[in-house]
């Protein structure tokens, strides 16, 4: 019966292709304009690391101006000063903890057939890739004994490995960085958490990743200035790299991870029992305000899916209501122009069900088209995106799993939009149809 109910609504839609055309436009109009605003909200507002996103925290201690607040309503510095990341890092308080800053090095070849680069790399710590979990390609992480030995060693990303070395496994060989250099000790496969959650301060949540990672303590003689936000509510005490380092400017990202409630409200105690010890030395002068941010907590604090974005689907999504409702009206106006057909079917013993059946088949087949359409219309308006803004490419993807969500959308809104239209077409009396005939 199914079948036959395809083949009727099929046979409708062919006999009046330009109505027909009409509402499958208006459908796709409507599809392509919403999956194409969904499709960047979608990017913004994902977990990017799903099983663990609520044992990943993101720390903040408020050692900024007792005059006035870093940010409103009370927030505490989104990142923290040196000395205090440097501590807190090697204090080994969390099952896993780095601390990290962005830097930007020259790559020297030693091909002497390839140029040099300018490329941005991440000083941490060697916990942060049993805690943030990028795939290796080839290699592995270095080790804490390298941590606490400065050992010149780095991973590295797979787009430099294939820039400098060729693709090949360059684990052992030598990378040089601002005239030294550091041994490979593994590359990493393609690594694009999105959002780019554990650095959205300074490299941006949709920006391109790093290039290369060294040990931190490795900042101790390279004495590296942040390639990032630095913000200073007063002057450091002298104007040296030791005075920078023992300033309050805060530069420096903290994450732990914290795998029970119970971990969580330890290393709570811990750190503000360390601003307390802090206090007495005469930091810290604001009321005690640390934070322990979750990921997806941590996304929302740095407002990663802004007003505009919102706005934005919310009216793209207004705008798909305004095409269903002319879906409706030209539904409306076909169903109730086959009334003298039901009325025939009625009175040859199709019962109201049937007919109802058969009506949202065809509203069915509308919004499949409608769908197919407007997947067409949605990649097209992200291939604009695009080319207007580059820095968007990872945001304007539309993956096969929003083409499905589109196609579900498309069809659940043509099969709403054609009840009334239906339940009207069904409701009409037979004997009054049939009389005129």
């Amino acid at each position: 019966m199914n079948r036959y109910y395809f083949w009727l609504a099929a046979r409708s839609l062919k006999g009046s292709p330009w109505l027909s055309g009409l509402m499958v436009l208006a459908i796709a109009l409507g599809i392509g304009t919403f999956m194409t605003s969904y499709a960047i909200f979608h990017a913004m507002s994902g977990n990017p690391i799903p099983h663990k996103s609520h044992q990943l925290f993101n720390v903040r201690l408020d050692n900024w101006s007792p005059e006035e607040a870093f940010a409103e309503p009370n927030e505490p510095p989104s990142q923290m000063t040196y000395r205090d990341a440097r501590y807190l890092a090697e204090a080994g308080a969390a099952r896993h903890q780095t601390a990290m800053f962005r830097v930007g090095m020259a790559v020297q070849p030693h091909n002497p057939d390839i140029k040099p680069l300018r490329t941005f790399g991440r000083m941490t710590y060697s916990d942060f890739f049993a805690m943030f979990e990028p795939p290796f390609l080839h290699g592995g992480p270095w080790t804490r004994q390298d941590d606490r030995g400065r050992g010149a060693v780095t991973v590295i990303s797979r787009d430099l490995n294939d820039r400098v070395f060729g693709g090949d496994n360059s684990v052992g060989r030598k990378l040089r960085l601002d005239g030294a250099d550091y041994t490979v000790v593994g590359v990493l496969d393609t690594f694009d958490p999105l959002p780019r959650y554990y650095d959205v301060v300074n490299n941006g949540p949709f920006a391109e990743g790093d290039d290369f990672y060294l040990p931190f303590t490795l900042n101790d003689r390279l004495e590296l200035r942040p390639n990032g936000n630095n913000s200073c509510w007063s002057d450091p005490a002298e104007d040296s790299y030791q005075g920078y380092l023992d300033s309050e400017c805060v530069w420096v990202a903290l994450w732990v991870q914290l795998d029970s409630p119970a971990q969580r409200r330890d290393y709570q105690a811990f750190i503000d029992n360390y601003v307390g010890e802090q206090k007495r030395l005469g930091r810290f002068p604001r009321p005690l305000n640390n934070r322990l941010d979750d990921v997806m907590s941590w996304l929302r604090v740095q407002r990663v899916v802004d007003d505009d974005t919102h706005i934005q689907l919310g009216l793209s999504f207004a705008f798909l209501l305004v095409c269903l409702l002319n879906t409706v009206g030209l539904m409306l106006a076909k169903f109730l122009r086959r009334a003298g057909e039901v009325s025939v079917r009625r009175a040859l013993g199709a019962s109201r069900g049937q007919i109802f059946r058969q009506y949202l088949t065809e509203s069915a087949l509308l919004g499949a088209a409608g769908a197919l359409l407007g997947l067409g219309l949605a990649s097209l308006g992200l291939a604009v995106a695009r080319r207007l803004s580059p820095d968007m490419d990872m945001l304007t993807r539309l993956d096969p799993g929003l083409a499905l969500f589109a196609l579900a959308v498309s069809v659940t809104a043509a099969l709403l939009a054609g009840l009334y239209p239906t339940w009207r077409a069904c409701a009409i009396a037979p004997a009054s149809q049939l009389k005129t005939q």
